[in-house]
């Protein structure tokens, strides 16, 4: 049965109201508020980068060089979010390019993250790889401190991870900075940083929450980038898929009545 334009229009006159419901709970884009999450579990996300999914583990009993990291490399979110990392190189001698280690006790690497946590690091002098006996205070070895640079493939409303200088004996703040994907700035905050080898999972949680999907890119710093940064798991916020199929539809079949409108 063919419908001349007069009942078609009729049509989508007649489902005009429920296509405008539907657009009117999908949120739309405004200007961003972003704001700084101090705990994993608050920031609620519902996709993970674990930095063992690179498949890349320093282990300091056994050191191999085909373990170490390139400066600028990708990965991909256990949901399938395409994330490109980059640690800015440092301008010392002597210091190891980076890499991913678990952190367990001696003679392991012991930090304050988690027993067992995969933890990214900037890189060290080599000297650090010696196991130290449990309390045996923090060396403060110079390494390199970054900034740790992620990208993200699809902007996300937040992300964050626990985070950590390698030294007890100089003072020090951790910083997350978030851009949207014209590189402006979305915010930017700071906490001091708390680090030690307890393996206690004392390490800071530096989060960043938007109330929209903006955010396309993270950088981690600090303000003493002499010493090693460490970041763990990766919390991420990401954008669930349907949520923009049901927007294109909605705005596609709205426009297909304004355009039987004009004609008519």
């Amino acid at each position: 049965m063919a419908f001349t334009k007069n009942q078609l229009f009729k049509l989508f006159v007649k489902y005009f109201p429920a296509i405008t419901a539907i657009i009117t709970v999908i949120p739309l884009p405004v200007k961003a508020a972003t704001f700084l999450v101090s705990e994993r579990a608050i920031l609620g996300g519902n996709d993970e980068v674990d930095w063992a999914s690179l498949g890349k583990v320093f282990n300091p009993s056994a050191p191999k060089f085909s373990d170490f990291l390139p400066n600028s490399f990708s990965a991909t979110s256990q949901g399938g979010l395409g994330l490109d990392i980059n640690i800015a190189p440092t301008n010392k001698t002597g210091i190891t390019p980076p890499f991913v280690f678990q952190t367990l006790p001696s003679p392991g690497i012991r930090s304050n993250f988690a027993q067992g946590d995969f933890v990214l690091f900037g890189g060290i002098d080599p000297t650090g790889f010696i196991p130290l006996p449990p309390g045996t205070p923090d060396p403060g070895t110079k390494g390199n401190g970054g900034p740790f640079t992620i990208s993200f493939a699809q902007p996300v409303f937040g992300a964050g991870t626990q985070i950590a200088v390698d030294t007890s004996n100089v003072p020090a703040d951790i910083f997350i900075t978030a851009f949207d994907n014209a590189n402006n700035l979305l915010g930017t905050f700071s906490v001091p940083n708390i680090s030690s080898l307890a393996l206690d999972n004392s390490a800071a949680f530096l989060g960043i929450r938007s109330d929209t999907p903006d955010i396309s890119k993270l950088v981690f710093s600090s303000s003493a980038p002499q010493y090693g940064l460490a970041i763990n798991q990766v919390s991420i916020i990401a954008v669930p898929e349907p949520t923009y199929t049901l927007a294109i539809l909605a705005f596609g079949v709205s426009g297909a009545v304004l355009k039987l409108r004009q004609r008519t």
